[in-house]
């Protein structure tokens, strides 16, 4: 593990911010993508990739709706990954109205993804079971883009990482965004930059380490509440996407639990009762800290 303590901003810090882009794009007079000719609908949104990467490995009528749901998560953390490295991005530059609208998004996506937990729920113990034996041991606690989600917003949990395979793509990615700053790291800079005296031991902190509850920081987060302008806005918008984040943990654990009830899950986990410990883990708790001093 590298001493990863943070340094001033660089774009380096944060993960997708490299183009995704398949092909090179012209552009008109407005900077404004050109129109591609040969393009369709179906064409460019890899409909055929898409709708074919379902594989059901029963005959039960209910597993195409499970896998299809799990799919639609990972593709939205994905979108939300590549929404909180612009957040970091904006934050450190202290470009406040669009670290605002980045949050607002990355909220929207949050609620669309607890949104979908209503579709789960039609699904029964029987239903499930007819196909759970075919899970073998995948499970969702394999999920590295959900594992990398929680890294870049703060979690810092080596332990982790034993579930991918040593040098593997999914497990660098995780190892790399732990030793990143995180969204919380980011908007302590934010607020160095706008003039609030965040004490140096926390703004420049060795950022592969768990953020730890501070009191100098509660005391900035207190006056930029007060202040009433935009850094009080940022810090609603950052408790918007910790409760969403909370919720969908909640709804989760849930929807095992009734499913499952105290039965282990399929990837060794113990199933609800340790879905039950996360349900209330704050992800920014200093935040949190301040409500009843305000």
């Amino acid at each position: 593990m590298k001493n990863a303590i943070a340094q001033p901003f660089d774009s380096t810090d944060v993960a997708g911010l490299k183009s995704t882009a398949v092909c090179p794009v012209a552009v008109d007079e407005k900077g404004n993508a050109a129109p591609s000719a040969g393009v369709t609908y179906s064409s460019y949104l890899a409909l055929e990739q898409i709708l074919t990467a379902q594989r059901p490995h029963s005959d039960a009528h209910d597993e195409m709706m499970f896998i299809v749901i799990h799919q639609v998560h990972e593709l939205w953390f994905k979108v939300l990954l590549h929404e909180l490295a612009n957040l970091q991005l904006w934050l450190s530059a202290g470009e406040a109205r669009r670290a605002l609208e980045t949050l607002d998004r990355s909220r929207a996506i949050l609620a669309v993804v607890v949104s979908q937990m209503d579709v789960m729920d039609t699904l029964t113990p029987v239903q499930f079971a007819a196909f759970r034996g075919c899970l073998g041991t995948a499970s969702g606690a394999q999920s590295a883009q959900f594992r990398e989600l929680e890294t870049v917003l703060g979690r810092r949990d080596r332990k982790v990482l034993d579930q991918y395979r040593e040098g593997g793509a999914e497990r660098l990615r995780i190892e790399s965004a732990m030793d990143r700053p995180t969204v919380f790291d980011c908007f302590l800079r934010y607020l160095s930059r706008k003039g609030y005296a965040v004490p140096g031991d926390v703004l420049y902190r060795n950022v592969s380490l768990p953020l730890q509850p501070s009191p100098g920081v509660q005391s900035v987060v207190r006056r930029a509440h007060r202040d009433g302008r935009e850094a009080a806005q940022i810090v609603e918008g950052l408790l918007a996407l910790d409760e969403c984040l909370q919720e969908w943990r909640t709804r989760h654990g849930r929807m095992v639990q009734r499913i499952l009830g105290d039965k282990r899950g399929t990837g060794g986990t113990t199933g609800a009762s340790y879905l039950r410990t996360t349900m209330s883990v704050p992800t920014f708790p200093d935040l949190w800290a301040v409500r009843s001093e305000l």
